[in-house]
């Protein structure tokens, strides 16, 4: 009876990470779809080399086996589901965290190399071979951003070869920074150093009021998640031997507690992280009209 509770459970765990990431379970009778889509691109915005439905399994698969473990300590299904359920979401939260740490990076390498490409230009070089230059002896950061550059630009050419880093980068600031090189590769001009040195000038003042505005949620989305995990592990502790308290939450009494308590601590949590949530900046400068690759 304990093991098909737990199997189960952990259909539902797999079920729950499905939805809660925006996957949708399905068979698939035919091969992987082709093209790229918004989950794929955050995929690859967070250096991972996998599809959505890999993603979530595996995430589905990190929360069967803490269900197993917290199953075994405490011995009540419904004492164990709630944080298993968490801790399949933990894949999705580390890893949201390193795509906002690779592409933050990115943004904060952008004032810099625009100046590596004010310098180039000035001594008399195309935007076309500073952007190469920028490719291959840049800021860290523009370094990977712009790997593919040099060879899209000789097969693509200059713009099509910057579209497509703008919509690998599908970063709005990463976009005005882009569309003014396409027009001073367009266009050329004297004046070109000086709007790249206002766009520096700009995008670093941009850059700190974001950085500020992050920092301040950061913290609330922390908060919020330790006091969502601390009940559970009290609840797991109190259970984790035979006694009136494993008896209760056994019982269909103790079971409605555990559900409204997991109820109210979702729509909490929820409700906290929507609010620390930064709003994100729309992309107006692609020609997709996609959104800013989130999931």
């Amino acid at each position: 009876m304990r093991l098909a509770a737990a199997v189960a459970s952990g259909v539902f765990v797999s079920l729950a990470t499905a939805v809660l990431m925006g996957v949708r379970p399905r068979l698939r009778l035919v091969g992987p779809r082709r093209g790229g889509g918004a989950r794929e691109l955050w995929l690859a915005q967070a250096g991972l080399n996998v599809t959505p439905m890999q993603f979530t399994m595996v995430s589905a698969g990190v929360g069967l086996l803490a269900l197993v473990v917290l199953l075994g300590l405490s011995g009540v299904w419904a004492v164990a589901l709630p944080p298993s359920v968490l801790v399949s979401l933990l894949p999705r939260f580390y890893f949201a965290r390193v795509r906002s740490r690779r592409l933050s990076e990115v943004r904060k390498a952008w004032p810099d190399g625009i100046r590596d490409v004010i310098g180039a230009v000035s001594s008399g070089m195309s935007v076309q071979r500073a952007l190469e230059n920028l490719a291959r002896s840049g800021p860290a950061p523009l370094r990977e951003a712009f790997g593919r550059f040099p060879v899209l630009a000789r097969t693509l050419g200059v713009v099509p070869a910057l579209e497509s880093i703008k919509e690998d980068l599908a970063d709005p600031t990463s976009d005005r920074v882009i569309e003014v090189l396409m027009i001073a590769h367009e266009r050329g001009g004297v004046l070109i150093p000086e709007i790249l040195r206002d766009l520096a000038d700009s995008t670093s003042m941009d850059l700190a009021a974001t950085e500020e505005e992050q920092t301040e949620a950061l913290e609330q989305r922390i908060n919020a998640r330790v006091v969502f995990m601390l009940p559970w592990l009290v609840l797991v502790a109190l259970t984790f031997r035979p006694g009136p308290f494993r008896a209760f939450y056994s019982s269909p009494a103790g079971i409605l507690v555990v559900v409204i308590g997991a109820g109210l601590s979702l729509l909490g949590i929820a409700i906290i992280s929507r609010l620390a949530r930064p709003q994100d900046e729309p992309r107006v400068l692609t020609s997709t009209g996609g959104g800013s690759g989130q999931w």
